[in-house]
């Protein structure tokens, strides 16, 4: 008889525990969704997780950040166009994705223009690379932080050891112009290719190679079916963490500033994780076999000189800026690997 008055009195206080934890968890003023095209275990990724703990943590429960993987919202241009109209409230893009529309982007992933990744984060943490953050309005969408995407080079089918073995390669590239023109004048052929499809581009052989970083080659099982790797880093083109404008427009200003912190530590803790994941990717495939090629001095300089018309092109009105982000080099312009730009 006495167990079973305990066992009740048990119950009693659990369900009374249960209601008191109910009634102390707020209930959310903004439930917002937040799209990332990785799968969740990606850098990117656990950045986005993070970002959404943080909110939150510091909200109270008032702000919940829901973050969809894998593409769930489609590719990064259709995300940017739902996050136009108020589709979806938060992202992490490429910024290849948006300089076409706002041009002035384009400076930030020119071929060869960061002496290493120190470099690019001076120029990212500073005072231009908040500016730059500014500009996403033009485009009705708000940047809050940069995140990591490490520096771009070539895998293929078959070794590329000079520019030479580039022409008539497909190489897959970003809905970027800028990458089209940059494939076109190194002498392959550049396909668009979704960033969710680029493996069956390889198995259909639809593409021959591709550029992107060590992480997404190791990831996304590319080194499976393009067993080499020619280390270029011709570009650091940083990802973006942005807002829908129309969000951003609705939010208490008390909240906007808790996000734009969250959203600048997440930053932090994607890129110590990012740093981690690029040793782990290479590591994992040089140990299945795939061969890793480093270009001659010379022929570096080959690829660097052959894109320079892209400065003018693309950069004509913005040269001001790209000599400013030079002379932020910590060493002076060379030709071997990690080099910074040619001069416009």
């Amino acid at each position: 008889m006495k167990k079973t008055i305990l066992l009740g009195v048990c119950f009693y206080l659990a369900l009374c525990l249960c209601a008191c934890s109910e009634a102390e968890a707020p209930e959310p003023e903004f439930v917002l969704t937040y799209a990332e095209n990785q799968a969740q275990n990606y850098p990117t990724s656990l950045g986005g997780e993070r970002f959404a703990e943080l909110v939150k943590e510091r909200t109270g429960g008032k702000v919940v950040v829901q973050v969809k993987y894998a593409g769930e919202y489609g590719t990064d241009e259709e995300v940017v166009s739902q996050m136009q109209f108020g589709g979806i409230d938060f992202a992490r893009i490429s910024l290849a994705v948006i300089a076409d529309e706002v041009p002035i982007l384009n400076a930030l992933q020119m071929p060869f223009l960061y002496q290493d990744a120190a470099h690019m984060w001076r120029i990212l943490d500073g005072e231009t690379g908040t500016e730059l953050l500014q500009v996403f309005q033009e485009a009705q969408l708000i940047g809050l932080s940069w995140y990591d995407s490490g520096a771009r080079s070539f895998y293929s089918t078959k070794p590329i050891r000079s520019m030479e073995d580039l022409k008539g390669m497909s190489v897959r590239v970003q809905n970027s112009q800028l990458a089209m023109d940059m494939v076109s004048l190194l002498g392959a052929e550049p396909v668009y290719v979704d960033h969710n499809d680029v493996l069956y581009a390889f198995e259909t052989r639809k593409i021959t190679a591709a550029e992107n970083n060590w992480p997404v080659y190791q990831y996304m099982d590319h080194y499976q079916v393009a067993k080499y790797y020619t280390v270029v880093e011709h570009t650091r083109v940083p990802d973006v963490q942005i807002a829908s404008q129309r969000t951003w427009e609705i939010l208490p200003e008390e909240y906007r500033q808790v996000i734009l912190e969250c959203a600048r530590e997440s930053a932090l803790y994607q890129r110590n994780l990012w740093v981690r994941n690029d040793i782990f990717a290479r590591a994992a495939v040089i140990d299945s076999g795939c061969e890793i090629i480093f270009l001659e001095p010379e022929e570096k300089l080959k690829f660097r000189e052959t894109v320079q018309p892209l400065y003018q092109k693309y950069c004509g009105d913005h040269l001001d800026l790209i000599k400013a982000i030079q002379a932020e080099a910590a060493a002076p312009i060379g030709t071997g690997e990690g080099s910074s730009a040619p001069e416009p």
